[in-house]
């Protein structure tokens, strides 16, 4: 067999883990926010978005911290503003997809809870606003950006944990996964299969993300084309396979709050890396990015302010429409 050949077993079969170990995930974390009587928004917006939120983080970590210059840098922040703008385009084209789908109506809607929806949207457009503009100040200025980026998240994680109803085992929960006969699983059995689930999310992304990388490397893609446009589609695939889940499950709240939570993290936390560590020096096609994501985020958090839903044709015309346009401008060479 091949290299290449070899490389796209790897990435079959990472992906074949990656989607158990998000359908053994989702089904966990629901468990575990029942268990912990954490409000049902925080679910999504928190739990499954910091779990499935690390294994793109690590990608900006090891480039800026470990890469050794240059090359390291850009490959960080290109990753860093990747994931955002994946999030705003084909996460949105993803939940919408999967409703039009399962709904097979003209007008296929997603029901979140209108305030928890508009909450992370929110957070999101005024942490990336804040996480750009950084990159115009002056250098001795940052830091209190950084300070602001990591306490409005916390502040985020606070509301999160504290507004929205309850969650409960009305709530279509499915029996866990490792114990379907059990009515009501112990919580370390229920933390056992999270943990276990998010180590298979964790090792299949780290295989899938090597080798679109090796892909990546033989076609000749430029580094922060790949950290922008390439790797986040494979970073950002357990948020969307939660995604996709629970979206057939009829779990609006915590599909739509699986990205928009991931979103929130990756404008705050993450940014806060590079602004701290990098010259965070934006060219015009990473600004071009940062500002379709934000575009689309304002455009859903307007239409879940009139409509109180979003429509699944919208999002995935929009997302498409901004993906599109920005890969056709940047790999035309048009924005650099």
């Amino acid at each position: 067999m091949g290299e290449v050949a070899v490389v796209y077993l790897s990435l079959v079969l990472a992906a074949l883990v990656i989607l158990a170990g998000a359908k053994f995930f989702t089904n966990g974390v629901e468990w575990l926010g029942t268990k912990l009587g954490l409000a049902r928004g925080a679910v999504g917006s928190i739990l499954a978005a910091l779990g499935t939120a690390l294994p793109e983080t690590m990608i900006p970590v090891v480039a800026i911290l470990l890469g050794g210059g240059g090359v390291g840098e850009e490959v960080g922040v290109g990753a860093i503003l990747g994931a955002p703008f994946m999030l705003a385009t084909m996460g949105f084209v993803v939940i919408g997809g999967t409703t039009i789908l399962v709904n097979r109506e003209r007008r296929a809607y997603v029901r979140p809870q209108p305030a928890l929806a508009r909450r992370d949207l929110g957070f999101f457009l005024g942490a990336y606003m804040l996480a750009v503009t950084a990159a115009f100040l002056p250098q001795e200025y940052r830091i209190y950006v950084v300070a602001l980026l990591l306490g409005g998240y916390a502040c985020f994680v606070a509301c999160a944990l504290t507004q929205g109803e309850r969650c409960g085992t009305s709530d279509n929960l499915q029996p866990l996964a490792v114990a379907p006969r059990v009515l009501d699983p112990p919580l370390a059995l229920v933390t056992g299969q999270v943990i276990v689930a998010f180590t298979m999310i964790v090792f299949g992304a780290k295989v899938f993300v090597e080798s679109i990388g090796t892909l990546s490397y033989q076609f000749g893609i430029a580094p922060f084309v790949f950290a922008l446009l390439v790797a986040p589609v494979a970073t950002e695939l357990p948020e969307l396979t939660n995604s996709i889940i629970w979206i057939k499950e009829r779990k609006d709240t915590l599909a739509v709050g699986n990205v928009t939570g991931a979103m929130v993290f990756q404008s705050s936390v993450v940014p806060s890396i590079g602004i701290a560590f990098t010259s965070w020096h934006l060219t015009p096609a990473a600004c071009l990015s940062a500002v379709l994501a934000l575009v689309s985020a304002l455009l859903a958090y307007r239409w879940v302010g009139r409509r109180r839903c979003l429509n699944g044709w919208m999002m995935v015309a929009m997302g498409l429409s901004f993906y599109i346009l920005y890969a056709a401008l940047v790999t035309a060479g048009y924005v650099h």
